[in-house]
C-alpha cells in the first residue's frame, strides 16, 4: 500500500501568539511545522509528504522546510475542509495520512496501528480516553456530563484515498474540525486505534512551555568529533566552509577537499553513530570525483535528523598558516547554516596556526578539526 502523508498548515494560529502562526514558531529551535513532517518523514510507511500552507505563507514554508523533500507547496483555503481537498487533488497514493501540523511529535508505534488498520476499514483514527470529569459550564458548572464511552479524536488520521476523497464529495456541511466526520457522515467506518500523549495539539502559549519540558525529558546530549587534513595541490581557489577563499593553491582531494564541511560532516555522524564520512562516501566511488562537500554535510544533517535528534551547535578549527580566515569566516558561517538548516548562530568557525610546527607550519596543507552538539532520543 502506498501512503502519502498531507499536513495541514494553512491556519492563522492567533491564540497560540508569539507574532507568527503557530506551525512556524520555533520548538526546541526548529519550526513546529518541521517537526510534524520529519516525524512522519521518517516512518517506514510513508513515501511521500505533501503539505498545505495558508495564502502568504510561501516564505515562511520555505525556511521552515528548507531541505526537505515535500514536493511543491499547496495553498490552501479558508476553511480547512479547503485546504484538505487541495491536497487530496494532487496526491496519488493508495492511502493518505492527513496531519495537523500543530502536532509536531508523531510516534512511529501510532503510524503503525493506523496503517493496519486501513487492511479492514476505510479510516482509522488515533484516540484518547477521556480522564477528568465533564461538566457544562457557562461562568459555574453546571450539570455532570457521562464520559462513558467518550474519546478525544487526534491526528494523524489515516485513510483510503478514494474513500475519503468520495466521502468529501458528498460532504454538504460546514468545514469539518476532522477528517472521520467526513467519512462517517458517508456511511462508512472508522477504526479507533490507540492514540498517544505526545500528539497534543498546540494551540496557546503554554502548550509550548509544555512542549519544550517535554522534549527535554526525552532529549539526551551526545557530542561528536571529526577531523580531516588535505594538502596543497594544484592551482586556488580552495573551498573552505563551502565558500570560495582566494589562494595561490587549492588542495587535493577526491571531492572538492573541503576540510571544513569534511571534519563537520564527521562529527555529525560521531555524535548519532552513523560511522564516518568514508563510509558513507568512499573515496572509490568515482560518482564523488569532484564533488562538492555540501552533499556530503546535507547527507549527514538529513540521516541525523531522520534518528529525531536536534543539531545543536557546530564547532570547526581551521589549522593553517595561510590563507587567512577572519575575512571569510561569516560567510562560511551562512554557507555551513544554510546547508545544515540552522541560524548562523549556531556555527562556530575559528582558526589557529601550529606556530611554524608540523605539516601545516611548513605550509604543505591544511587541517580541520570539528565538534557537533546534538540531542538524540525521541519518539522511538
Amino acid at each position: 500500500m502506498s501512503v502519502t502523508a498531507l499536513i495541514v498548515a494553512a491556519g492563522k494560529g492567533e491564540r497560540a501568539g508569539g507574532g507568527l502562526p503557530k506551525q512556524y514558531r520555533l520548538l526546541a529551535g526548529r519550526p513546529v511545522l518541521r517537526w510534524a513532517v520529519e516525524s512522519l518523514a521518517r516512518h517506514p510507511s510513508v513515501q511521500a509528504v505533501r503539505v498545505v500552507i495558508g495564502s502568504g505563507q510561501q516564505e515562511l514554508a520555505n525556511a521552515a522546510l528548507n531541505g526537505m523533500a515535500v514536493g511543491e507547496l499547496i495553498e490552501g483555503g479558508a476553511e480547512r475542509a479547503d485546504s484538505v481537498r487541495a491536497g487530496l487533488a494532487v496526491i496519488d497514493a493508495d492511502a493518505v495520512l492527513v496531519h495537523d501540523a500543530a502536532r509536531p511529535f508523531c510516534p512511529g508505534s501510532v503510524l503503525d496501528r493506523l496503517v493496519a488498520s486501513l487492511e479492514f476499514h476505510e479510516g482509522a483514527a488515533p484516540v484518547l480516553p477521556v480522564g477528568d470529569t465533564l461538566a457544562r459550564a457557562d461562568g459555574t458548572l453546571d450539570e455532570a456530563v457521562d464520559r462513558n464511552g467518550l474519546v478525544r479524536v487526534q491526528t494523524p488520521q489515516a485513510f483510503r484515498l478514494s474513500s475519503l476523497k468520495a466521502a468529501y464529495d458528498r460532504w454538504s456541511g460546514p468545514s469539518p474540525t476532522d477528517e472521520t466526520s467526513v467519512l462517517r457522515a458517508a456511511g462508512m467506518k472508522v477504526a479507533a486505534v490507540e492514540g498517544d500523549p505526545a500528539l497534543e495539539k498546540l494551540t496557546r502559549p503554554a502548550d509550548f512551555e509544555r512542549a519544550e519540558q517535554w522534549l527535554a525529558g526525552r532529549l539526551a546530549p551526545r557530542t561528536g568529533m571529526g577531523f580531516d587534513v588535505h594538502a596543497f595541490a594544484g592551482e586556488g581557489p580552495l573551498m573552505l566552509g563551502g565558500v570560495e577563499v582566494p589562494h595561490e593553491r587549492g588542495l587535493s582531494g577526491h571531492s572538492d577537499a573541503d576540510v571544513v564541511l569534511h571534519a563537520i560532516t564527521d562529527a555529525l555522524l560521531g555524535a548519532a553513530a552513523l560511522a564516518d564520512i568514508g563510509e558513507h562516501f568512499p573515496p572509490s566511488d568515482p560518482r564523488w570525483k569532484g564533488a562538492p562537500s555540501s552533499l556530503f554535510l546535507s547527507h549527514a544533517v538529513e540521516l541525523v535528523r531522520r534518528r529525531g535528534a536536534i543539531i545543536d551547535h557546530v564547532d570547526c578549527t581551521i589549522i593553517a598558516e595561510a590563507p587567512k580566515v577572519g575575512p571569510h569566516r561569516d560567510a562560511m558561517r551562512r554557507r555551513i547554516a544554510e546547508v545544515a538548516g540552522l541560524s548562523i548562530e549556531q556555527v562556530s568557525i575559528k582558526a589557529t596556526t601550529t606556530e611554524g610546527l608540523g605539516f601545516a607550519g611548513r605550509r604543505e596543507g591544511i587541517a580541520a578539526q570539528a565538534v557537533a552538539s546534538i540531542r538524540m532520543g525521541i519518539l522511538k
